[in-house]
């Protein structure tokens, strides 16, 4: 008997495995939304008046088995429990920072009636121990989407600027991602105009879950109103991409920067007094500065070509794009690709640093066309894949209304 105990006590402790030490440090500090209940509530279709109630959050540490051992429920237990519900919930999936919920009996046992737990905000696992055979419930909660629309202008940066009016931050990166092929986020200016309509998600249909979807948009850049609509041309697949008032692809082949949210300290040049070194000389890339550890982008796909270490260059990577366009990204503090690996655009390629001649972090951006180093920032670069012709008369109808709507909110 004791020999079985043993064998039963392992295996819970093999399923009731703590959380991988390769979890990132984005992830040991991301805020989750705890959506918890005031006391004296009813939720997940059990009234709290009935319980004494406790909330709670995974920490770093603990595992499903652990968590029932602090509310008297032995190993053997545990490990029957974990068979009775590995249907529904894999109990190793549990993470840190997330929400849980028990409800005791109000008793002097104080004994744990359910159990629940919040993977997000819009799905909880119900575990119901009052009956020797306990069984586990996947619940979604209702989701009600709003329709908004914000227009003003540019009081600061784009983020900056979207959160002073009540919206999530993660906005201001959807729009960037929209744009990048078209607008240089660097260079636009407080008193630029811009106008966004959108969906946002409510679970219960009072907690803001964030952007669902976005239905068109308009920038001032440069003095000109640049429109973004999305639409999909193959409706089986349902990929969507956006396009402008014209029906013209907003993605370039190229993005207009590696770094996101950075400044310009150094252009392209044929004569430069280096920093460093201390002498005139050329200065074939754009400079950007960013705060080290800051993620490089490669600004098209294609086959790195060469990474590696030169006392000048400093940590580097070259991408190869077509037979024609190079890329090459350098002062890395870290490089996060190999030699020969295949990269698309927008991925993360390595960090920004200050290595070799450098005096502080940046990237310095070359760019090759047919072999020779050109300034990227002057180069009409090629464009994505146009329109169909067969889809243009759906798409000018479908954003018909949304033009005229963006064109009223921003009193163009």
């Amino acid at each position: 008997m004791k020999y079985v105990l043993t064998i039963i006590i392992a295996l819970v402790l093999v399923v009731s495995v703590s959380c991988k030490k390769s979890d990132t440090e984005t992830e040991k500090k991301k805020a989750v939304q705890k959506i918890i209940p005031k006391k004296g509530n009813a939720d997940f279709g059990f009234n709290f008046a009935d319980y004494n109630v406790v909330h709670d959050t995974v920490k770093r540490g603990d595992t499903f088995g652990t968590i029932l051992n602090k509310q008297n429920i032995g190993d053997r237990q545990i490990y029957e429990i974990v068979n009775s519900v590995k249907d529904t919930f894999d109990v190793r999936s549990i993470r840190p920072n997330r929400v849980f919920t028990m409800l005791r009996s109000k008793d002097k046992t104080n004994k744990l009636q359910v159990f629940v737990y919040q993977p997000n905000d819009l799905t909880y696992y119900v575990f119901d121990l009052r009956d020797s055979a306990v069984v586990a419930h996947k619940k979604v909660r209702p989701v009600t989407i709003k329709r908004r629309s914000i227009t003003g202008v540019l009081k600061g940066s784009l983020s900056e600027t979207l959160s002073n009016s009540g919206v999530e931050p993660n906005l201001a990166n959807r729009i960037t991602k929209i744009y990048s092929w078209s607008i240089d986020f660097f260079k636009l200016k407080k008193g630029d105009r811009f106008g966004i309509i959108f969906n946002e998600r409510y679970i219960n249909d009072s907690i803001y879950n964030g952007v669902s979807t976005i239905e068109g948009a308009f920038f001032e850049y440069k003095g000109k109103i640049m429109y973004a609509f999305p639409f999909v041309q193959n409706q089986s697949s349902g990929k969507i991409d956006y396009y402008d008032e014209d029906g013209k692809t907003m993605k370039n082949f190229f993005l207009k920067s590696p770094i996101k949210f950075s400044r310009i300290t150094s252009r392209f040049t044929a004569r430069r007094f280096h920093p460093v070194q201390h002498r005139w000389k050329a200065h074939k890339g754009t400079d950007y500065a960013a705060p080290t550890g800051t993620p490089i982008m490669t600004t098209a796909s294609g086959v790195v070509e060469r990474t590696g270490y030169t006392a000048g260059n400093g940590n580097y990577v070259k991408v190869k794009h077509t037979g024609t366009y190079s890329t090459q990204y350098l002062h890395m503090s870290k490089i996060l690709v190999r030699r020969g690996q295949h990269v698309n655009q927008g991925d993360v390629i390595g960090r920004v640093g200050s290595t070799g001649l450098a005096t502080g972090p940046h990237v310095c951006y070359r760019f090759w066309k047919n072999g020779v180093q050109v300034d990227a920032l002057r180069l009409k670069l090629p464009t994505g894949t146009p329109m169909e012709s067969a889809n243009k008369a759906r798409f000018m109808k479908t954003i018909e209304p949304l033009k005229r709507e963006l064109d009223s909110i921003g009193n163009l």
